[in-house]
């Protein structure tokens, strides 16, 4: 603490400047913070809370460099009902405060698993801080381990806990099982030290892990979890869903023409295990994007294109259920010669 804060602070009391004492104090607190008392930190951020009467807030500028505040998304997010379902379990036991703080989201990516912890900040007003793996993972031999204890020091002593949703977005990328990893001593002292922090994590803190590579995780910190959530439920009546809900929400930008039966056949023709939401999502972006401006079905057949494996040809997409319209669009041919060509007349 420097001299200038004590003088800054008796001015603010002779002045009765409240709003000044309570920012200078918080300040003197972050400083012993980072100096590393955090004993007398907590202290001074107590009083103020207890005998000013307010609530201190957390600054996450200050926060150290192992965070990344995440904003607020205004993309839609589409889910199916089990794993809203799940979701809303989540909201639901942290309201009730039932102890319930660790969940893991596996799934491919493209799943949603990091979009749906930023919906979850929104419903429970909660800032999302990620963290950093390339500041937390260091070359030096055991500064990762330092970087970890630091890491759920700063957590552990976050002034408001409960106003956050701590992240660590691929977890995987700090611990593999550590009988398979290629640094085995490394990378399982990284997850020892991990493993540990996270038993003594607080309990007000809400943290989620993402890992788009379950089968490789350790299995002891799977256990720390209180929740395995997967984010690989997509049913192809989910993804019709999806498209369809997308459709509509760029609709809103774009002169096009929704097709909700011609568009649930492509995704039903095309569909496979690897298109997952996010994979659809940027197709359907796209192909909006791109599709001619006097022509507002040219994006039916564009995502038809980037969804299809191989080329069918009018006789097969009849046999699959689609009408001469909708042959029409997906081929770039007119309904007319569509229709003669299925007849077997000759195109002159």
């Amino acid at each position: 603490m420097r001299k200038s804060d004590i003088i800054d602070l008796i001015r603010a009391y002779t002045n009765n400047n409240r709003t000044d004492f309570v920012n200078k104090s918080m300040d003197i607190a972050s400083d012993f913070k980072n100096s590393g008392d955090i004993e007398l930190s907590n202290y001074i951020m107590a009083l103020l809370s207890e005998n000013l009467n307010m609530v201190p807030q957390e600054n996450t500028a200050s926060l150290s460099s192992f965070f990344t505040e995440i904003k607020e998304s205004n993309q839609p997010l589409y889910l199916p009902k089990d794993i809203t379902d799940d979701l809303l379990g989540i909201i639901n036991s942290t309201k009730r405060e039932k102890g319930l703080n660790k969940f893991l989201f596996i799934g491919k990516p493209g799943t949603g698993k990091t979009e749906a912890v930023k919906q979850l900040g929104q419903a429970l007003r909660k800032t999302v801080l990620s963290v950093n793996f390339s500041t937390l993972i260091d070359s030096a031999l055991g500064q990762t381990n330092k970087n970890i204890t630091s890491l759920f020091k700063e957590i552990n002593t976050l002034y408001n806990p409960s106003n956050y949703i701590i992240l660590f977005d691929e977890i995987d990328a700090l611990a593999l099982d550590r009988i398979n990893s290629n640094d085995i001593r490394e990378m399982g002292r990284a997850t020892s030290t991990l493993l540990k922090c996270l038993d003594s994590l607080d309990d007000k803190i809400l943290l989620i892990a993402t890992t788009n590579l379950y089968e490789q995780l350790d299995k002891a910190l799977v256990r720390r979890f209180d929740s395995v959530i997967s984010f690989d439920r997509y049913s192809v009546k989910d993804k019709i869903e999806i498209a369809n809900n997308l459709v509509s929400y760029y609709q809103k930008e774009n002169p096009i023409a929704k097709d909700e039966r011609l568009l649930s056949k492509i995704i039903q023709l095309t569909d496979k295990p690897s298109l997952t939401p996010g994979i659809l999502k940027n197709i359907i972006r796209t192909s909006i994007a791109f599709s001619a401006l006097d022509d507002k079905t040219d994006y039916l057949k564009r995502i038809y294109e980037k969804l299809s494996d191989k080329k069918y040809t009018q006789d097969e997409l009849k046999e699959k259920g689609f009408t001469i319209r909708e042959i029409a669009i997906l081929t770039d041919t007119p309904k007319s010669t569509v229709s003669r060509q299925l007849k077997g007349e000759n195109n002159e």
